[in-house]
């Protein structure tokens, strides 16, 4: 059996009294895509910032493809093949959709360091080729020349995806994808990300609270509540836990019917 891309033991932190995060034990396989959700204040967040170097735990592990990455920095974490987008996107409004994506590349392919950043070209050929080839893969060359600042909120949203994965990472991490985002767009530009994702070969966790996004797009459920893991599974699995139901879902999981017409 291959080890796991990601390995997480008795993961905790604690702010003074307060525990966000605790005895969260978890594995996950190379090119799983994980689904993780809770109400706001579960411990999701806390958890994702703790794999990226944000946050430092209090208590337990944290090894990515065989190696302690535990209380790392963030550079150094994302050097070594872990990339995430946040909640709110993260570009450069006054720079164009190719700019932000060059740049991006550029930063991908330096060394991580601090004079490795300030000293890598921001125009080379490889980082030029890689925005080409991934303002293609999100479907946003058509904005090429826009402004970011000029974006709608889903061609932000794919831009800054996009631009999470120059360098090209083992493990992505995604912070409410979908957030933001009109009903009616949400799983077409889903669609969009997991197709990139998967072609780049990419492990991805998301976290989400659209219940039918899970559905469609998850091979595998993480609920979290009170800043641990309550259940974990399948997304009918997990979804069907009557503790994810009470606490997470409501007693009433609705049927992803968008996502059979994308999927």
């Amino acid at each position: 059996m291959n080890s796991p891309i990601l390995s997480v033991r008795n993961l905790g932190k604690r702010f003074g009294l307060l525990f966000a995060a605790r005895d969260i034990t978890v594995s996950i396989p190379v090119q799983q895509t994980v689904g993780v959700i809770g109400a706001n204040g579960a411990g999701k967040t806390t958890f994702i910032n703790m794999i990226t170097g944000h946050l430092r735990p209090t208590n337990g592990t944290i090894h990515f493809e065989g190696r302690d990455i535990t209380g790392l920095p963030c550079r150094q974490i994302k050097g070594m093949g872990i990339s995430r987008s946040f909640q709110v996107a993260q570009i450069f409004p006054s720079l164009t959709v190719f700019e932000n994506m060059c740049t991006a590349a550029a930063i991908g392919r330096a060394p991580h360091t601090f004079i490795g950043h300030v000293c890598t070209p921001l125009r080379s050929r490889e980082s030029v080729v890689e925005a080409e080839t991934l303002l293609e893969l999100f479907q946003i060359a058509p904005y090429r020349d826009r402004l970011a600042a000029t974006l709608p909120q889903g061609i932000r949203k794919l831009l800054d995806i996009g631009m999470a994965l120059a360098g090209s990472p083992r493990l992505l991490l995604l912070d409410e994808p979908t957030s933001g985002i009109s009903i009616e767009e949400k799983f077409s530009l889903m669609q969009v990300i997991m197709s990139a994702l998967n072609s780049r070969k990419c492990t991805v966790l998301f976290v989400e609270h659209d219940m039918d996004i899970i559905e469609g797009f998850a091979e595998r459920v993480l609920a979290f509540y009170d800043g641990t893991v309550i259940a974990d599974g399948t997304p009918a699995a997990t979804l069907a836990d009557p503790r994810v139901q009470t606490l997470i879902s409501g007693p009433k999981v609705r049927c992803a019917v968008g996502a059979a017409a994308h999927v």
